[in-house]
């Protein structure tokens, strides 16, 4: 008799532009028929965040979109979407939930466990909080976290440290019960990339010889695009020719645009606002750089490495792990513009030979890997609940 499919709901916040949402679309499309049937279930998105259903849509999912979902954790709107959720859940019965993103993992595991799902997964894509904040909402963030984690088979970190910081600064589970899998994406298209193409500096008018510095990723505070231009600041003093392009868009704009108008780097900054193609730019760019104040595990790394693009980030959360500390790109001091200003410069002097990096980075993160990775985790949690047969 054959074996029915194993039937997954992924559940994620919002199809925000980020690592999280391509993940969550890339999986649903992967976990598809004959072994497998996957649903898609999000919030709205805001205005500003960016929106990234089209990429869904490209790779054929059609999201079920949950009202209330992409909100904050507001006590009650929590518990109409955890009704929402178990009530989709009943009527999917699947043998699998798998969480995404902070709002999605506290309504998502709590709705399947409420609906007796046999296996509730989360991935944690980085943290929202800080050891250093001790307010009421952060007790209560991380009070959640402890429950969910609870009911949770198991909770998937994307680097080594995360699962370090999770466990032994924010005391959410036990290492024991957590999983490294790094983040899997679709990188083939960024691996046939012909560097310094040029197709990106004629489109956006920057000329073909001078050095160009790009950012890539939502404008919000805690991408710190502040530190960002004061590093731009001091290696345009050093070099005067140098370009700077920031790409993407958010609630900060405004003052991001002050801060280049109050430095006089106007002349020398483009923004581009949100590009569906990554592809020319990640090809024109001298230097991919990353100021965030936190980050898990930032998409635009793994692509910028994947296309040969050298990378320059600030040491915070998993980048010192998915850069192996150094190896891959150059690391700087968090908070300090005159580290990650001199660390540009290093890499516009010595460009570093980027087939190495790229080949680590497509063995680690491809989306294939990250599939046969979760195809035997699902297959070993559904084997230790004794997965019916339907």
């Amino acid at each position: 008799m054959e074996k029915p499919p194993i039937r997954i709901v992924y559940i994620i916040s919002r199809l925000s532009v980020g690592s999280p949402a391509m993940h969550a679309a890339l999986l649903t499309q992967r976990f598809g028929p004959p072994g497998y049937e996957s649903t898609l279930m999000c919030g709205e998105i805001e205005e500003d965040g960016g929106d990234m259903a089209y990429f869904a849509e490209a790779h054929h999912i059609k999201p079920v979109y949950v009202r209330g979902m992409a909100g904050s954790l507001n006590p009650f709107s929590n518990i109409m979407v955890i009704w929402r959720l178990y009530d989709l859940l009943r009527q999917i019965r699947p043998d699998v939930v798998h969480t995404h993103m902070a709002k999605a993992g506290f309504v998502g595991r709590v709705a399947a466990w409420l609906a007796g799902v046999p296996v509730i997964v989360h991935t944690f894509h980085g943290v929202a909080f800080s050891e250093q904040d001790n307010s009421i909402s952060t007790r209560l963030f991380i009070l959640l976290e402890r429950i969910t984690a609870s009911i949770s088979d198991t909770i998937i970190t994307l680097t080594q440290s995360l699962r370090h910081e999770l466990a032994e600064t924010h005391g959410i589970a036990r290492q024991a019960r957590m999983t490294i899998l790094p983040l899997g994406l679709d990188l083939e298209s960024f691996t046939h990339i012909t560097r310094k193409q040029g197709d990106f500096r004629k489109a956006w008018k920057i000329p073909a010889d001078v050095p160009l510095i790009g950012i890539v990723g939502r404008l919000a505070s805690i991408k710190n695009h502040d530190l960002f231009l004061r590093a731009a600041a001091l290696v345009k003093a050093q070099v005067p020719n140098a370009h700077f392009v920031i790409v993407g868009d958010g609630e900060t704009r405004e003052d991001v645009e002050a801060q280049v108008n109050a430095l006089n780097l106007r002349d020398s900054t483009t923004f581009t606002g949100w590009q569906r193609d990554l592809i020319p730019l990640y090809s024109d760019l001298d230097v991919l750089v990353n100021s965030s104040s936190s980050e898990g595990t930032p998409t635009p790394i793994i692509e910028a490495l994947a296309a040969g693009c050298p990378v320059v980030a600030t040491a915070v959360g998993g980048v010192p792990d998915m850069l192996d500390h150094g190896q891959l790109g150059m690391l700087a001091l968090p908070g300090n513009p005159v580290s990650l200003a001199d660390t540009i410069l290093l890499a516009l002097r010595n460009p570093p030979d980027g087939a190495h990096a790229r080949e680590i980075i497509l063995n680690r993160y491809s989306i294939d890997r990250l599939v046969r990775d979760l195809d035997s985790l699902y297959h070993g949690l559904l084997a230790r609940k004794g997965r019916a047969q339907r």
